[in-house]
This record gives structure tokens, sequence and C-alpha cells, in this order.
């Protein structure tokens, strides 16, 4: 059962789905249902109809390439992205570093990085973890030291997803070693084509290479690039965390896999009747499918505090949102796995028996196991449970 929505907002939904169905190609659309990978071309090409259409930033202010949605409208559009499904636009440009952009970087940084943002001229990447600073993030140690005009940037970041494509990254570094490390660390944008700085893919456990480890070695960047105050970067990173928190829910996700599940299911067959009939697999769903409820209950009452009293502080929330969003998430890839079985394994790709059929669902263990990665990354659940006991529960 869909929750109640107004005329207005349910026309919108009709509004976007319309314009997804005339403008996300078969084949991209193919790939992301049958989890294939999406080139960065692809997603690019289909990024600039969202900025010709200007959705883009659809939640940035409308002076820097906006619409004036209203909360819903923003849930709603990112949702049925997710449904349809379809790329949601480059979230390190579009909901991280840009917002931080336009609401602590001068006019130089918001006239020439918005519009570049906006049309994914830059791709850009996030330089936050390190060894041994990740959900401790506050204990980085890559410095960045102030030279005449130039920033010399030393040190090493990891867990750097996409870094292969980025054009920019927006990078933590300590700039004040001698204040308590919170206090010391500024927020700096790096050219990835920077003479001393080095990219290293890491394969993951589904076999892919999403994430790098970046080294910097006597990389020079301009002191412009240094986004709002030296040795403010601690509160911009607080800021920008909170956007990437609540995105990280992804109900739109889930409800799109939770879908296939069903579809899936009617298909394999358990003690001679479709799977979906199985008492125990039903059971299972169902319980999945109750949580992801509550979760969208969650962030719409999320949604609606954005919508009656602004965005401002980070809301307590978003770590809620993001530890719910990710266990659900790793509960429909167990889902999956358990539908398709041992088809479920990589196939050989030089065999005489392989097929098309079994192409696609050879990407489903793949996706079990990249999906072990959201419990950890934009903040650990374990870090998040104790920033919702001090800052919610007041423990």
């Amino acid at each position: 059962m869909d929750l109640a929505f107004t005329k207005e907002e349910q026309a919108f939904r009709e509004e976007v789905r319309q314009f997804l169905r005339d403008n996300v190609s078969p084949e991209m659309w193919r790939k992301i249902v049958e989890g294939r990978q999406v080139s960065k071309e692809e997603m690019v090409a289909w990024w600039r109809v969202l900025n010709k259409k200007g959705w883009a930033v659809s939640h940035w202010p409308k002076e820097y390439g906006g619409t004036d949605w209203t909360s819903v409208q923003h849930y709603l559009f990112k949702e049925e992205l997710q449904m349809y499904p379809a790329p949601v636009p480059l979230a390190f440009g579009v909901s991280m570093v840009g917002p931080v952009i336009y609401t602590f970087g001068n006019e130089a940084q918001r006239n020439y990085y918005l519009p570049r943002i906006a049309n994914v001229d830059d791709w850009w990447c996030q330089g936050f973890s390190e060894p041994g600073a990740g959900s401790d993030l506050a204990s980085l140690k890559t410095k960045a030291e102030l030279k005449g005009d130039k920033w010399i940037i030393n040190g090493q970041k990891t867990w750097t997803t996409l870094a292969q494509y980025a054009d920019m990254m927006f990078c933590l570094c300590r700039t004040n070693p001698a204040a308590k490390k919170q206090a010391g660390i500024s927020f700096i944008l790096v050219d990835m084509k920077s003479k001393g700085l080095v990219v290293r893919p890491i394969q993951t456990i589904d076999g892919g290479y999403e994430i790098n480890e970046v080294f910097f070695d006597d990389v020079e960047v301009p002191v412009e690039n240094l986004v709002g105050e030296e040795n403010k970067g601690w509160d911009y990173a607080k800021f920008l965390l909170g956007n990437e928190r609540t995105g990280i829910a992804r109900v739109g996700v889930s409800k799109e896999r939770i879908r296939r599940i069903k579809e899936l299911s009617l298909k394999a067959e358990s003690g001679g009747r479709p799977l979906l009939d199985d008492p125990a697999f039903r059971a299972k769903l169902t319980a999945c499918e109750i949580e992801l409820k509550s979760l969208e209950l969650t962030q719409l009452r999320v949604v609606a505090d954005e919508a009656k009293h602004g965005k401002g502080k980070p809301n307590p929330a978003s770590s809620m949102l993001k530890i719910k969003g990710s266990e659900i998430q790793q509960t429909t890839s167990e889902l999956l796995m358990e539908v398709i079985g041992p088809f479920a394994a990589r196939y050989d790709e030089h065999s005489d028996s392989n097929n098309e059929a079994m192409e696609w669902t050879a990407q489903i263990a793949p996706s079990y196991f990249n999906n072990r990665k959201v419990s950890i990354y934009g903040g650990s659940n374990e870090i998040l449970r104790n920033i919702i006991a001090k800052a919610a529960l007041g423990l």
C-alpha cells in the first residue's frame, strides 16, 4: 500500500515517471536491473539529460541551478529514480561537495565549480578515510602545509570510491597539528591530475575495482582551493556527512529489489511450487517489507522536519536512516541469493554451457558481497549508534 500524498504530489510523481520512460535508454535500464556495470560514459550522458531538464541538482538553491520543489517532491524524485531504476546524480558532486561549496565557499568557487558539478564536467571523489582513520575520521594524518601561494599535501587516503574516474577530490587535511584533532582540519579541493598524486585500485570481495587508495607526495594545490576558513573543515565534514547518511537509506533501491525478489521467486521452485509460496520464505520477505515501510515513514518524518525547520543543523535521525537502510539493503541482497541459489555463483565466461540467463544471475553473488560495505561506509553502524545515543537520546 502506497503512502498518502496530495494530488499535486501524485501528479509530480507521474511527471517524473513519464520523463524516465521517455529518456532512460532500454540498454542502460536493463544493465541496472540485472546488476551489470554501467559505463562512466553512459552515466554522464544520462546525468546531462537530467541537467538539460533542470533536474540534475534539484535540491540546490534556485540561484545555483536548483528547483523550488518541496521537500516531499525531492523525496519522490529520488525514490522514482531508484525504483525505475536509473542512475541517481553523482552523489560526490551533487549531494556532498556542491552543498559545501555553495554554503561555505566563496563567490569565485561557486561561479566556477557549481555549473561544472551540475553538468558533470568534473567527476568528484571523496578524500576522507585513511588507514587508521575511518570511523574515527578526526584521527586523519594527511597534512597540508601552506608555503607561499600553495598548499603542499602529503599523506594517504583509502577506500576512495571511483577515484579512477575522478577529475577532482574534496579532501580533509590536517593544517594545524597542534590543535585538538577536530579543530585542526581543513577542507581542500584537489585536482586529480596534480603531480605527486597516485591512485591505486583495491580489488573488492566481489571481484571489482570500485575503490582505491590515493597517495599524496608533495602535491601542490593553489591556496584558493581552500573552502571556507582554515581549520574549520571538521564542521564542513559534519554538514556533508549528514547529507550522505540520509541518502544511504536508499528506500527506492530496496523497493525495487523487493519487486525483483517477488518476480523471481514466482519462477524459482521449492518443493515443486513457486518459492514465493513457501511459508518460511514469505515470512522473511514480509518481515523485510515491514522494516522497509518503517524506514520509509522515518525518512518522511525527516523530510517533514526539513520542510518545517529547514536543513540547517543535520538531523540525528539521518544516522538512524543510514543504519536501518543499510541493514535492509543487506537483507534484500540475501533474499535474492536465496531465490537464485547456486545460479548466483559466477559463471565461466569461456564455458560452452554459458548462456544469457546465467550471465545476469551471476551478478547476484557479487552484489551480495558488495553490499557488505553499506553498514561500514558513511560512518559504521556501530559508531552511528553511539551518535544516536548521545545526540538523539541524550545518554
